[in-house]
């Protein structure tokens, strides 16, 4: 990867949601809606506030959940990933 996030910014790649149901309809592309959970990419250093530094919660490689509308689409060496605030995560999937 060629991107560093800064601050309390992450790098997110979707995961892929699943193209039939447990029934094996198969979903097409169109009726799909974009994933709302992927893997963490990278990590910035944290935010300072007030003058105290605030670590990231999140790692590389974790599993995460975030807002429909959360972050920026972008390209990086030819995959779509997302870069986002740590505030715009939801939760970590544990398991």
């Amino acid at each position: 990867m060629k991107i560093r996030p800064l601050q309390d910014r992450i790098i997110v790649k979707r995961l892929e949601e699943e193209e039939t149901t447990k029934g094996g309809i198969i979903i097409p592309d169109t009726a799909k809606e974009k994933p709302q959970r992927g893997t963490v990419l990278a990590v910035g250093t944290g935010k300072v506030e007030n003058g105290t530094k605030i670590d990231m919660t999140v790692k590389e490689g974790d599993t995460v959940l975030y807002g429909k509308y959360a972050g920026t689409e972008i390209t990086v060496d030819g995959d779509e990933v997302m870069i986002m605030r740590e505030s715009d995560i939801l939760g970590v999937v544990k398991g």
